[in-house]
This record gives C-alpha cells, structure tokens and sequence, in this order.
C-alpha cells in the first residue's frame, strides 16, 4: 500500500471522528503528494519529509515572532506527517555511518565534506537528516 493510499484511509477515519485539526493536516499532506505523482515524482518519503521540514520551519519563525499558538498547530501537522516516515537514525548509527563514508571516500580535512555527504546521505536512505549528518561529519573531519 503506498502511502497516498494510507493517508486517504486514515483522512477518512478523522473526518468520521471529527479530529478537525488531523483532518487540515491530512489533507494537506495528501494534496502534496497528488501534485508530486501527477508530475511524476513519485518518492513518498521524499516529499513528506520536505513538508515536515517546512512545518517545523515555520514553526520556528512563529515562535520568534511570539505566535505560540499558531506554532504549536504546525507542529502538530508535523506530527502528524512524521506518523509517515521510517524511523529516524539513532546518534551511535548514524555516527557509524559517517564514519564509513569518511573513510569510503578518503576525506581528510573539512574541504572534503561534499564527498562525506553525498555517500552518507545515500547510506541513510532519508533516515537522517541532513544537518545531522553534516555535524557529525564536521566534527570527524576537524
């Protein structure tokens, strides 16, 4: 079952149970991933975690700017979007992993980053995110 199909099973349970605010964030989500399948992207997990990520954005700005309120409702969404996702990498797995991109690709000094990245990325599989792995290769390069 793709998610799109998952979340059109869970919209209808919400809007039966009336969950107003899961049914916004539901149909937002599934609204994204119809526009990105008749464009032909059809990566799922991509896409949900671009809308996380620009979820728990705004949701930052919101409480720079001293509007709780609405950032507690983006994280909300994001909450319900990360309900989607695979598990995110613990910091012992993902540290293993960087460190064998560093030593797959030879990195010695930080000028070596991009290479670090581009192995580590691909051996996460969309389980990490990025600045969590930039970090840590940071830290291992210094």
């Amino acid at each position: 079952m793709s998610v799109a199909d998952s979340v059109k099973q869970d919209l209808t349970i919400a809007m039966k149970a009336r969950e107003k605010e899961r049914v916004g964030a539901l149909r937002l989500v599934l609204s994204e991933l119809q526009k990105a399948a008749k464009d032909g992207n059809d990566d799922e997990l991509a896409i949900l975690r671009r809308e996380r990520k620009r979820r728990l954005e705004s949701a930052a700005a919101f409480r720079d700017a001293g509007r709780v309120e609405l950032a507690e409702g983006e994280e909300a969404e994001a909450a319900v979007i990360e309900a989607y996702l695979p598990a995110e990498l613990g910091d012992d797995e993902l540290r293993a992993i960087v460190t064998a991109a560093i030593a797959e690709s030879g990195a010695t000094t930080p000028k070596d980053l991009g290479g670090v990245m581009k192995l580590a990325m691909e051996k996460t599989g969309g389980r990490a995110d990025g600045k969590r792995v930039s970090a840590l290769a940071r830290e291992a390069l210094s």
